[in-house]
């Protein structure tokens, strides 16, 4: 059979040294197990994905199955690695680079680990950011803390610069810390280091708090994002029911996707409308959002509206230049005030009172520590992209995918961003918790 797909992980070189973890090599002897190369894990579980396949006469698409392995490629006592953080502050950051020094310091040894400062920039000997050492001492309470003690930048810097960097410095292992400008990055310093030959391996751990990487189930910081806005929305609701006819507008992140809106709502069900960038809706009209707010309030009093900042760009003048931030994104218009302003100037003109709140909490969001679930899915990820790397695999991401720990190629996460099935069950159970189906 044919594979339909590529999702190989390369390699630098051929592992040869012997793993300094003491696993087993077999299988049901009560212990952990070194993962054999050959294990593999299907993308499309379904039936009828298996079956298309078998009358396609191709494999069914795999993934390398994520955890160490009995050879590792570099030498423990000369091995150098660096971490950089890269893009918007996300919770779980810190979490992600303890994670790493502590399992190449313990699991193999490696004594020798650098921070990045300042993201890509740190790579540029233009910016003169020095690197700082970090240790499992420097790093042993870094858990209890958001954003990143390495400190993020936005942009692209010049890859032969960096990669002259990372030679200069005699790096053999980066981990990169980010979302999709990150990878991007990422994915063109594997190109350039692999054109030069270098014995230096690149891996990717998305980070990206609006759950947009394609392929993974989730990214992390996700789940404490919307854990944090779940008592925000709690206390939008106060103020609504607080005041007759009261409306609270709360504006999360989700520049393209709309999961952390969606999933807050979900976990909070006291929203009566979420507006996410997948959808479109106008404001006038006799199914437009306006008319459908006046039915609510003239059925219960007060309302509750979460928005996405990427949601409702389309009622904006498009004759304005898109503007773009130094990661290349599209610098929303803030969707929050422009409902907050048409809001009041329909029910102004129905001659009905209304009082209106609009509260933006992204910031203390995205800063926030991570949560319990959070911190133990940033271990595993940074456990695991260490075993990796130290294996010698090269220009992967570690993601989970089906609820299993997988190698994904960054070039097949960097196609395009995931978004809401706007058919799916996930959001048919967000507009059944807020009621917007027989309203909208």
């Amino acid at each position: 059979m044919k594979s339909n797909q590529n999702f190989e992980i390369k390699f630098i070189g051929e592992p040869t040294y012997k793993s300094p973890l003491r696993l087993s090599k077999t299988k049901g002897d009560g212990v952990f197990n070194f993962i054999n190369e050959e294990e593999r894990l299907i993308l499309n579980t379904s039936v009828s994905g298996f079956e298309q396949c078998i009358r396609d006469n191709k494999k069914p698409l795999s993934l390398e199955k994520a955890g160490p392995r009995e050879k590792i490629y570099f030498d423990i006592k000369t091995t150098k690695a660096a971490i950089v953080t890269c893009g918007g502050l996300c919770p779980g950051i810190n979490n992600v680079i303890q994670g790493l020094v502590m399992g190449l310091h313990y699991f193999y040894g490696v004594s020798e680990v650098i921070g990045i400062r300042y993201g890509y920039e740190g790579l540029n000997p233009k910016t003169k950011h020095e690197f700082v050492t970090l240790t499992p001492e420097k790093v042993k309470n870094i858990h209890e803390f958001g954003g990143t003690i390495l400190g993020s930048s936005r942009g692209a810097q010049d890859v032969v610069e960096m990669v002259n960097t990372l030679e200069k410095n005699e790096i053999n292992i980066l981990f990169t810390i980010g979302g999709d400008g990150t990878l991007k990055g990422a994915y063109e310093l594997t190109k350039e280091i692999e054109k030069r030959n270098l014995e230096c391996v690149v891996v990717g751990i998305p980070k990206t708090i609006d759950n947009d990487i394609d392929l993974i189930d989730k990214s992390f910081g996700f789940e404490t994002a919307f854990d944090v806005a779940t008592p925000i929305i709690r206390d939008a609701h106060n103020e609504a029911v607080g005041a007759y006819n009261g409306i609270s507008i709360v504006k999360l992140m989700g520049r393209d996707s709309g999961f952390i809106a969606a999933s807050a709502a979900l976990s909070m069900p006291v929203v009566n409308f979420v507006l996410v960038p997948e959808m479109e809706f106008e404001l006038r009209g006799e199914k437009g959002f306006l008319s459908a707010l006046k039915e609510r309030l003239d059925s219960r009093n007060h309302i509750v509206i979460v928005v996405a900042e990427g949601a409702g760009q389309h009622l904006f003048d498009t004759d304005e230049s898109n503007k773009t931030d130094a990661s290349g994104n599209i610098l929303h218009k803030d969707i929050g005030l422009l409902l907050k302003d048409k809001i009041n100037e329909f029910f102004q003109e129905h001659d009905i009172p209304t009082t209106i709140k609009y509260i933006d909490p992204s910031y203390i969001i995205r800063s926030a520590p991570a949560n319990a679930n959070d911190r133990i899915f940033c271990n595993r990820l940074a456990h695991l992209a260490v075993h990796g790397a130290m294996n010698g695999k090269t220009g992967f991401v570690i993601g989970i995918v089906n609820n299993s720990f997988v190698h994904i190629p960054i070039a097949e996460v960097i196609n395009k961003r995931k978004k809401i099935d706007l058919e799916g069950e996930f959001w048919y159970s967000v507009c059944e918790s807020t009621g917007q189906l027989s309203l909208m």
